[in-house]
């Protein structure tokens, strides 16, 4: 039996990577002719329970953040780290996986420096343009490293770093139903423009006060499916009932607003004809999977400024255009939006380029990676 241990801060865009590359690796039981054992160990959040309901059994430690800034919760995460390492050092032993596979994030280093004394191989992922603390720090210990941009490869300075892309869920790269019909099912009409619209994992208390402030204005010329988060979602749709109260029901139909999209997530990208978004790697990574034309809204607030990197490098291949949070102004977005949609060309070119972009093997090749490093593969 093989057994993989997996760690990685617990937000979206570490925890759904991760699922990606088990799956990849359980659907090669039978050829590598040997039972994968899934555990993960880290501080999950919320992602605990679909990190179990996807066969991965989750061992909790401390989380203590690394931060190269003035923070008072600084003084309590280093009270936690040397916890939590010594968390890792005895749960490790007893596991003893033949590999670790980290995503970085809180919680993640103390596994890295204990699977490196007890020697086992370590695969790293950095899903942004640039690296985070944990996996700067990692990418001494590692022995491969897969990069989703480019321009990491400098930062982390191993000369066992690949370009792979960023993991993506295999269901959204399978055949999905017609665009019309996706539009169908989420009670839009098929024949109308559709925006999506997606704040990160968490959703964007900014963005979904931008979207209700022009609202009104919005569902003349568009449909608007909206993720606000679950913590938001309660008070959006107040806000929205109150905002739209003059509408009639038909009008009201044109801005519908989900807390989160699970399950339903393939449907909601291929009845967009754009989406709007954070530039947070595992959002453009999907859109660029599903062929979609964006436009992009970095958060300000991300460390090193990763969220804007990542959005203007990928720009760069023509797929995206970027609004920095503080351009968002509403005639500015309308202005975008009047340009692309009266140049369906242009449109189709954004949608090339973002397929162009996308990297639909990168869970492939890291899931290969991975048992080669244990030598049975």
């Amino acid at each position: 039996m093989l057994r993989i241990l997996f760690t990685g801060g617990g937000t979206g865009g570490h925890i759904y990577p991760i699922l990606a590359v088990a799956e990849e690796l359980k659907s090669r039981e039978k050829t590598v002719g040997i039972e994968v054992d899934l555990k993960y160990m880290g501080a999950p959040d919320r992602y605990g329970t679909i990190l179990e309901n996807n066969g991965i059994m989750v061992y909790k430690i401390f989380s203590a953040k690394l931060r190269r800034y003035f923070d008072l919760r600084n003084f309590l995460d280093i009270l936690k780290f040397p916890i939590s390492f010594f968390q890792a050092f005895w749960k490790i032993f007893w596991l003893m996986p033949d590999v670790l596979f980290s995503k970085g994030g809180p919680g993640a280093l103390p596994i890295v420096l204990t699977a490196k004394f007890y020697r086992v191989p370590i695969v790293i992922h950095e899903s942004d343009s640039v690296p985070g603390l944990t996996n700067r720090l990692s990418a001494k210990f590692a022995d491969r490293i897969g990069i989703s941009f480019g321009s990491a490869a400098k930062l982390l300075n191993n000369k066992n770093t690949a370009l792979v892309g960023n993991p993506i869920r295999k269901a959204l790269l399978e055949q999905g139903i017609e665009q019309k019909e996706a539009k169908k099912s989420f009670g839009f009409n098929p024949d109308a423009p559709l925006l999506l619209v997606i704040g990160g994992s968490q959703g964007s208390i900014r963005i979904n006060n931008f979207f209700l402030d022009i609202a009104r204005d919005f569902i003349k010329d568009y449909q608007i499916l909206h993720q606000t988060g679950l913590k938001n979602f309660d008070e959006i749709k107040k806000e929205l009932d109150v905002v739209l109260k003059n509408f009639t029901p038909e009008e009201k139909a044109r801005y519908k607003i989900v807390p989160y999209f699970e399950e339903n997530i393939k449907e909601a990208y291929l009845a967009a004809d754009l989406v709007i978004g954070r530039a947070g790697s595992g959002t453009i990574f999907e859109i660029a999977a599903m062929g979609k034309p964006s436009i992009l809204i970095p958060l300000p607030e991300a460390a090193h400024n990763h969220q804007s990197f990542n959005a203007y490098e990928y720009a760069k291949s023509g797929a995206a255009l970027v609004i920095e949070e503080e351009n968002l102004k509403p005639n500015i977005l309308f202005d975008q939006l009047r340009r692309l949609f009266s140049d369906p060309s242009r449109l189709k070119s954004m949608s090339q380029a973002a397929k162009n972009f996308s990297k639909p093997e990168a869970a492939k090749t890291i899931a290969e990676e991975i048992l080669n490093l244990t030598k049975v593969y």
